[in-house]
């Protein structure tokens, strides 16, 4: 029997206990959060087993186990710092540090104690991207020439997030939400499959603003994002976060054939449609109606939709006991969790005058998942 733990029992714990009990063979060994009331409400409503702290949480855990660091994002560091400290392996949700010489020591620590450090998101590793990275390996679209990727999600600070309850009866973290910043929150669902498909990132030309001041929180965090990604291959992408423009999840792959399209960053089953190129009347378009490419047989196991989401949060944790178990590194590894930090904060941060950023970090493209070949 495989393990995890959990620190942090919020809004998000409850949607990794949904996926993993999609996974007989992984148990949640211990959860703990430092908010008492919290940490009892989840245990109950999820029967998992609880610790008095945080170090009693990890010594409960038994060997091979990996720590799912769930806290607040302003917590990461110090969370991921202890955990790997502690000789355990952590998959920590997004972002994997607020600056990038904390996300460098966490990474040199890791390195030294020849642990893994992985950070969400995993839905590159779902149906949706799966197909979507192979068929671009294919050249279903021809070669390709410019992607264009959306994360609009509306105009949040006037949406009724007050009324958003995750199972267990943890509120969606709103202040924590509007202090850390979309992008940080959010890049990374298309910045992965753009990794994944593309190679590392070698230069980012960004701007980001705060466009609607007075968000809960208190902080002027950019709300607003945009970027021209350069990648070592040659591909440019064009990655786009906000929380004010109606909202928007698609990523199109723009090939010398046609357009590789997907509609929705957030379900693992999106269709992905390929739109063929053609003249009409003198006029060139693309089909508005797609062909659906489709991998045969299984993928992964799929959970329904909760909120926003229909994704299997349990795919990254999971696939890291897979590594462990078979003795190589896991597909998400240490320099891709890096590197997809370094582009993500070089986004958040470029303001209005940062001007081009070259990147210092970088990563290997991640092998297919099995199904996905």
């Amino acid at each position: 029997m495989r393990a995890v733990g959990i620190i942090g029992c919020g809004f998000v714990a409850d949607l990794y206990m949904r996926s993993l009990a999609l996974y007989p063979n992984v148990k949640v060994a211990c959860v703990f959060d430092r908010d008492a009331a919290r940490l009892a409400a989840f245990a109950r409503h999820w029967g998992v087993p609880t610790a008095e702290s945080f170090d009693a949480c990890l010594a409960a855990l038994p060997e091979g186990a990996i720590v799912l660091n769930l806290t607040n994002p302003h917590a990461h560091y110090e969370v991921n710092k202890a955990c790997l400290e502690a000789g355990r392996h952590v998959w920590c949700e997004k972002p994997l540090a607020m600056t990038m010489d904390e996300a460098r020591a966490l990474y040199a620590l890791a390195q030294e104690h020849e642990l893994m450090l992985i950070s969400a998101p995993c839905s590159v590793l779902g149906e949706a991207a799966q197909t979507l990275l192979r068929e671009i390996r294919r050249g279903t679209a021809g070669d390709i020439r410019l992607v264009y990727a959306e994360l609009d999600d509306g105009f949040i600070p006037q949406a009724a997030y007050d009324k958003w309850i995750s199972e267990s009866g943890a509120p969606w973290p709103a202040e924590d939400e509007f202090r850390v910043g979309c992008t940080l929150e959010h890049a990374g669902y298309y910045l992965t499959w753009l990794i994944a498909a593309f190679g590392p990132v070698r230069r980012v030309v960004a701007a980001s603003a705060d466009v609607i001041p007075g968000k809960p929180g208190g902080a002027a965090t950019p709300d607003f994002a945009t970027a021209t990604l350069l990648f070592h291959s040659g591909v440019v992408a064009r990655l786009t976060c906000s929380i004010a423009a109606p909202h928007d999840h698609r990523i199109r792959v723009i090939g010398d054939k046609g357009v590789l399209q997907v509609k929705q960053a957030w379900d693992n089953g999106a269709p992905v449609r390929y739109h063929r190129r053609m003249t009409l009347r003198r006029r060139l378009m693309e089909l508005p109606f797609g062909k659906r490419c489709r991998i045969g047989g299984d993928t992964h196991p799929k959970v329904g939709r909760f909120g926003a989401a229909a994704m299997n949060f349990a795919l990254g944790p999971v696939e890291m006991l897979d590594a462990l178990s078979e003795g190589r590194k896991p597909r998400l590894d240490n320099d891709f969790a890096l590197h997809m930090t370094e582009v993500t904060l070089a986004m958040q941060n470029a303001g209005d005058d940062t001007g081009p950023q070259d990147m210092t970090t970088t990563c290997q493209r991640p092998e297919p998942m099995p199904w996905a070949r």
